[in-house]
């Protein structure tokens, strides 16, 4: 509760709506010591279930009863919750941090620290919710409150586009989301995830109504559609590389611990389901293993630092999912846990790069920053080598586990996906050390930069006083401390904490596995001998080599032989206008989706509303009636020897037709 009661004070007293009663400090404060409290507490909470093996599953208020169906508030908290929260509300308190000095000079400060708050607050609703109501509620919060900060700068064209792309695609995943959500209700009764699971193996007797297929399956992959959308798996990806169209901290929040990773903590949490359809597994697996593998290829060719760090999180969600299609749900939500830690430090780095360098996002015209921005040289060092799984990293550890739980799946696609995973080691391995060598490494470009000649405005619509040869600066200690406070756990969360979530008690009774049929987790658990010899032994994988491989490559290309690149391009022009248009999947759905759509709805509005509706049954009946009043009223012209005529006439026809029957 408490950051949502520092997001209403800054949103209603800091901001024009409450009169303006408190200033940008006061503001900041409030929210930032909301989310000190939710961290402090989640970190106490963390300690009760590691220390004393606490757990917590309670209904606190009942809503409604609707035939049976009880509709509640409720909360529940073993591992899996508490390393959530911690992980939201550390790396949400980062960004807090940080943003008081990302945008000293908005205008919208104090809505900004707002939004971010009431954020955190519904990031924390839906990991915390022991039912799909409530788990509703926090999934669909964290999508309009991430509507409002990726359209954050509303004055900007690109930017309303953006969110409302993302408000759009996330809705085609809702409405997947809502349908699993409906067929448990229908056949199981309930919304309580423990009383849902209890009835799991009566779910996985059924067959959907009217065929053939496993009611489990149906469900799990509704369910999975939900998660595609939030978590950004292909083809409902589009939305998140857009999004870097909002300020760069809401890139850290959104895209490094939470909204992104609440399809993947959903999966997991649903995981008694899920291990009852082998079909919605493999088909997990597979989408998994395509985002890790295509998005990545995308990363390749960005020249927006941040959108290289975006195509990087498509790409390490696709890793988490490929670890939740093989049952390593454990491993999946260990990698969520790391990715959060060095993806935020990357994201904060690539804002913190973008001031020193007075908003230029291109990294062609950088080069050479390492001198001037020392911090967030080693800062963003310490995360692009976490991100390409170094053995001691934090990011080794989850990424290597995921990579031989898949080895070991026997599920239809694994074996698809794990080349398509040990690929993208190389792809990870080389766009973010081709970023890294270009920003802070070579000739210093910034003074070549074309658009610095132009009298532009920056990101946050103010203009650039300064010149094109101004030198780049460190950024302030409110920017250079959490990027610090995220490093650290980026290199050493990893090596301490993967022997009690991986093999040990700290995931007991989050997650269900039929070990039976799925024995990953058991493959791995016979191979681990500690962190120090799971590093040690990583130096001769496949997986270091190929990192090592990438690394070495791209600096040969764009320090030694800087003239390589272009060549490849010219050589290879239809690959990289096939990549450089986003495998034109935004113009399949501008032009084949949208437009079909479009049409499809003009022509039922036309057709089905205006001509049948309206012209056949509104228009027509009332034509049919005038019509037939017409000829009636003929016949009452009110004159006598007309009705003595009638009259006549119809006894005669009567007289005839009497005759005719004798």
């Amino acid at each position: 509760m408490a950051p949502l009661v520092g997001a209403v004070l800054a949103g209603v007293l800091g901001t024009k709506f409450g009169g303006n009663k408190i200033g940008r400090t006061a503001s900041h404060t409030l929210t930032i010591l909301g989310v000190l409290v939710a961290f402090v507490l989640s970190a106490m909470t963390l300690n009760s279930v590691v220390a004393d093996g606490a757990r917590f599953n309670e209904t606190l208020y009942t809503w409604m009863v609707v035939g049976g169906l009880k509709m509640e508030i409720g909360f529940l908290v073993d591992g899996l919750t508490a390393m959530m929260m911690c992980v939201v509300t550390f790396v949400s308190l980062m960004v807090h941090l940080y943003t008081i000095g990302y945008m000293e000079e908005d205008e919208g400060y104090n809505r900004f620290f707002s939004y971010i708050s009431l954020f955190t607050f519904a990031m924390l609703m839906l990991v915390m919710s022991n039912n799909m109501l409530q788990l509703f509620f926090g999934w669909e919060a964290v999508g309009l409150v991430s509507y409002l900060l990726i359209g954050f700068w509303y004055n900007k064209p690109t930017a309303i586009f953006a969110n409302m792309k993302a408000f759009l695609v996330n809705r085609v995943g809702d409405f997947g989301f809502i349908l699993g959500i409906g067929l448990i209700v229908a056949f199981a009764g309930t919304l309580n995830y423990t009383e849902a699971f209890a009835k799991a193996d009566q779910l996985a007797a059924l067959t959907f109504p009217g065929t053939d297929w496993m009611l489990v399956t149906v469900i799990c992959i509704c369910l999975f559609i939900g998660a595609m959308g939030k978590s950004a798996q292909f083809p409902l990806h589009v939305w998140l590389p857009d999004s870097m169209e909002g300020p760069t901290p809401i890139s850290a929040l959104i895209h490094a611990a939470t909204m992104v990773t609440a399809g993947i903590f959903m999966v997991a949490r649903m995981s008694p389901l899920f291990e009852l359809s082998d079909t919605a597994l493999s088909f997990i697996m597979v989408i998994g293993a395509i985002t890790a593998l295509f998005m990545g290829f995308l990363g390749v060719i960005q020249n927006d630092i941040k959108r290289v760090v975006a195509y990087s999180t498509l790409s390490q969600l696709g890793y988490m999912t490929v670890a939740l299609g093989a049952s390593a749900y454990s491993v999946a939500v260990f990698h969520l846990m790391t990715h959060a830690f060095f993806k935020a430090l990357l994201f904060l780095a690539a804002g913190s790069v973008i001031m020193g360098m007075h908003h230029n996002q291109d990294i062609r015209w950088m080069g050479g920053v390492r001198k001037y921005m020392p911090i967030t040289w080693i800062t963003s060092l310490l995360g692009s080598l976490a991100l390409i799984g170094t053995p001691l990293f934090s990011g080794f550890y989850s990424k290597d586990s995921i990579i031989e739980a898949v080895h070991e799946s026997h599920l239809a696609g694994a074996s698809f996906a794990y080349y398509a995973v040990l690929a993208g080691v190389f792809i990870t391995a080389f766009y973010s050390f081709r970023m890294y060598f270009l920003v802070f490494h070579g000739k210093e470009r910034y003074d070549q930069n074309p658009d610095a000649h132009h009298d532009a405005h920056d990101a946050h619509g103010h203009h650039d006083d300064h010149g094109h040869a101004d030198k780049p600066h460190e950024s302030p200690w409110v920017v250079t401390v959490p990027l610090i406070l995220l490093a650290i756990p980026s290199v050493v969360i990893g090596f301490m904490t993967i022997q009690p979530m991986l093999f040990g008690e700290f995931f007991k009774d989050a997650f269900f596995v039929n070990a039976e049929k799925h024995h990953a987790m058991e493959e791995l658990a016979k191979i681990f001998h500690g962190p120090a010899q799971m590093a040690l032994h990583g130096l001769m994988t496949p997986p270091f080599w190929l990192a090592l491989s990438g690394v070495v490559l791209s600096y040969y290309m764009y320090m030694i032989n800087p003239a390589l690149p272009a060549a490849i391009k010219r050589t290879f022009m239809p690959v990289f206008n096939l990549l450089e248009n986003k495998y034109y999947l935004d113009w399949i759905n501008e032009n084949i989706l949208a437009r079909g759509a479009r049409m499809l709805g003009a022509g039922l509005w036309k057709v089905g509303d205006q001509t049948i509706i309206d012209g056949f049954f509104v228009n027509g009946s009332w034509k049919l009636v005038g019509w037939v009043s017409g000829i009636v009223r003929k016949a009452q012209s009110g004159y006598l020897y007309h009705y003595a005529l009638v009259m006549i006439l119809g006894v005669f026809v009567l007289m005839t037709y009497f005759v005719w029957l004798k």
